[in-house]
């Protein structure tokens, strides 16, 4: 277990509150940041559920829960939100030696790093999954009933989190995820540094790969903005719709036409994939 958090900031917002903390991260070995919206529901006692935010290349804890607005359909529905930050910080861990935004600092890509200089810190996989609802679950009192959603590279984190856990999660969407990263450029290069150039150990962080063999049908909720700029080189949602045709697998996969890749795209759908959890997390 991590040890406590200490408080960064606070703020009330639709009768709940916002928080920023910090912890020593025992799975990542460095200090981690974190964002919680707890709704007025939680504040009054209840254990609540949570909806796990993993956000893109280049963000950090912060972003969704400033840009997105879901704080006011999140406090109707009495479901909490925690929003992790997308890598390892700070001295000592490593980060792109060519200085770009889409390896290392930012860029964690929610996988268990095998290469060097990266195993060490880059285990963003254990620490979204295992680590950080552990630690949250009991400094906010809330229950085990979890959601997974997030955008980008957070997309995929979601699908992969999800797809190589049955049973962890109740329900799972994703805002223009990275669905095929085996065959994008980001993914490519993220893979090929974490996880070395054999390619057959890339597929168990795929998700249009894992649906095969998805022993739980939880049923996917997926926008994708149809003027997205990277969705023909990097997103390939095809592939996802694909690959749940084959396998059986429940998938909405919603194509917004004009919408693009920020989050002013995110903001305008995140009441559906709010209510989409709802559905399975609020008893």
């Amino acid at each position: 277990m991590s040890e406590r958090p200490t408080l960064v900031s606070s703020s009330k917002t639709f009768g709940g509150s916002q928080l920023r903390l910090r912890h020593r991260s025992q799975v990542l070995h460095c200090e981690m940041t974190y964002s919680v919206f707890l709704p007025p529901q939680s504040l009054a006692g209840a254990r609540v559920p949570a909806l796990y935010w993993l956000s893109g290349l280049s963000s950090t804890d912060e972003n969704f829960m400033q840009k997105a607005g879901a704080q006011r359909v999140a406090a109707e529905l009495g479901i909490a939100i925690v929003a992790s930050d997308t890598s390892p910080r700070g001295d000592g861990v490593p980060s792109d030696p060519g200085g770009g935004w889409d390896l290392g600092l930012g860029a964690g890509f929610y996988v268990n790093a095998t290469r060097e200089p990266w195993a060490r810190n880059y285990r963003m996989y254990d620490y979204v999954v295992d680590e950080l609802p552990a630690l949250v679950e009991e400094e906010h009192s809330l229950s085990d009933s979890r959601g997974i959603s997030g955008h980008s590279m957070g997309g995929h984190g979601a699908l992969v989190c999800a797809l190589r856990n049955p049973g962890r999660y109740r329900s799972l969407s994703a805002f223009s995820p990275i669905s095929n990263p085996m065959r994008c450029p980001w993914g490519e290069k993220a893979f090929s540094h974490y996880l070395g150039s054999d390619r057959k150990d890339w597929h168990e962080w795929d998700a249009s790969e894992l649906l095969s063999g998805a022993s739980e049908r939880l049923p996917i909720l997926v926008d994708q903005g149809g003027a997205d700029p990277f969705l023909e080189t990097q997103l390939h949602p095809e592939a996802l719709r694909a690959a749940a045709e084959r396998a059986g697998h429940p998938l909405t996969l919603r194509m917004q036409p004009g919408y693009d890749h920020s989050y002013f795209f995110i903001a305008t759908f995140i009441e559906d994939h709010l209510r989409h959890h709802a559905k399975a997390l609020v008893r």
